[in-house]
C-alpha cells in the first residue's frame, strides 16, 4: 500500500505547484471563461475565471508517467510499457479539448473545434485505444458482469465497437458534467478512485498506478477548481477525465460498471437527452435547464451543496460498485 501513497502524494504535491505556477501565467494571458447568456445568472460573475486549467492535469501526468515509466523500466520493463496505452487516450483525449478550447479563448473563435472535426479526432484515439489493448497488449474481448461474478467474452466484431462507444460516451457525459464549480472534478476523482481500489484488490499494479497518479493530480486541481474557483479545467481536463475513465474501466474490462460507479455523469447525460426529446414534443422544458444540476441551482440550491450531494452520491455508488466485483 505504501508505493500507492508515494506516488498519489507526488501526484498531488506536482499538480498543486503547477497550479500555482500555471494559473497566474492564464490570468496574465486572459485566458478567461465566457459564460453562456442563457445561463444561470450567477455564472455571469465567473466571466474572466481562467479556464484551459486541464492544463495543469496533463503536465503532472505527463511529467508523474514519465517518471514512474523510467523507474519500473529496469525492474519491471512490463509494468511500464503497460502504463503507455492509458497515457495514450488519456493525453490524447485532453489534447483534443486544448486545442477546442485553444481555438475559444485563445483565438476568440467561440465555435471551438468543430463539432466533426472534434469527434473525428476523439473517434481516431478511442479506435487506436481499443485495438491497442485487444492487438498489442492481448487484453481480450471478454467483459464482467457486475453482480453475476462472471466474464463474458463478446466476438470482437461486437467488442471494438462496443469499447469504442464506451469511451465516447463516458467522455461526453464527464464533459457534461463540468458545470459548476468543482463538480466534475470531485465525481470524477471519486470514481478514479473506486477504480483504483478494484486495482489494488484484483493486484493489477500498472491501473493502481495510473489511478494515483490521476487521483493526486485531480486532488491538487480541485484545492484551486472549489468554489469559488480560481481557474476551470475546460474541455481539455473534462476530456482527459473521460478518457481516463473510460481507459482504465476497459482495461479492467469493467464498462459495465460505469453505469454504476458514474451514475451522476450517467444521469447528466439523460437529463440532456431527456430535454431535448420533450421540449421537441411538447415545446415546453422538463427541466428548468439541463445539464440536471443548472435545474439544482436554479431552483435555489448553492453550488458546494450540488457538489456535496452529487460527490455523496458518487461515493455510496462506488461502494456498491465494489461489492459488485
Amino acid at each position: 500500500m505504501s508505493f500507492q501513497i508515494k506516488i498519489l502524494l507526488l501526484s498531488f504535491a506536482v499538480s498543486t505547484i503547477i497550479s500555482l505556477i500555471v494559473i497566474p501565467i492564464l490570468r496574465k494571458l486572459k485566458v478567461g471563461q465566457s459564460e453562456r447568456e442563457d445561463g444561470p445568472k450567477s455564472h455571469l460573475k465567473k466571466k474572466g475565471t481562467p479556464t484551459m486549467g486541464g492544463i495543469i492535469l496533463i503536465i503532472t501526468i505527463v511529467l508523474l508517467s514519465a517518471f514512474l515509466y523510467i523507474d519500473y523500466a529496469t525492474d519491471e520493463p512490463e509494468i511500464a510499457t503497460r502504463l503507455l496505452p492509458m497515457v495514450f487516450v488519456t493525453i490524447g483525449f485532453g489534447l483534443i479539448g486544448f486545442i477546442d478550447d485553444f481555438k475559444k479563448v485563445v483565438l476568440h473563435n467561440t465555435d471551438g473545434l468543430s463539432p466533426k472535426l472534434k469527434m473525428l479526432g476523439l473517434l481516431i484515439i478511442a479506435i487506436a485505444y481499443v485495438v491497442m489493448l485487444v492487438f498489442n497488449f492481448e487484453n481480450g474481448t471478454d467483459i464482467y458482469i457486475p453482480f453475476v461474478h462472471q466474464y463474458i467474452t463478446l466476438p470482437l466484431w461486437v467488442y471494438i465497437p462496443f469499447a469504442v462507444l464506451v469511451i465516447l460516451a463516458t467522455t461526453n457525459a464527464v464533459n457534461l458534467t463540468d458545470g459548476i464549480d468543482g463538480l466534475s472534478t470531485s465525481v470524477t476523482t471519486i470514481i478514479l478512485t473506486c477504480l483504483t481500489v478494484i486495482s489494488i484488490i484484483w493486484d493489477v499494479k500498472e491501473t493502481t498506478i495510473f489511478g494515483c497518479i490521476i487521483i493526486g493530480a485531480g486532488l491538487g486541481f480541485l484545492l484551486f477548481n472549489l468554489h469559488p474557483a480560481q481557474v476551470f479545467m475546460g474541455d481539455t481536463g473534462s476530456l482527459l477525465l473521460g478518457g481516463a475513465i473510460a481507459g482504465i474501466a476497459l482495461y479492467l474490462k469493467l464498462p459495465l460498471l460505469l453505469i454504476i460507479i458514474a451514475i451522476v455523469p450517467v444521469i447528466e447525460t439523460l437529463s440532456v437527452i431527456l430535454q431535448v426529446a420533450y421540449f421537441k414534443k411538447t415545446g415546453n422544458r422538463l427541466f428548468k435547464m439541463s445539464p440536471i444540476h443548472h435545474h439544482f441551482e436554479l431552483s435555489g440550491w448553492k453550488e458546494n451543496k450540488i457538489v456535496s450531494i452529487f460527490s455523496l452520491i458518487t461515493l455510496i455508488m462506488c461502494m456498491v460498485g465494489i461489492m459488485a466485483i
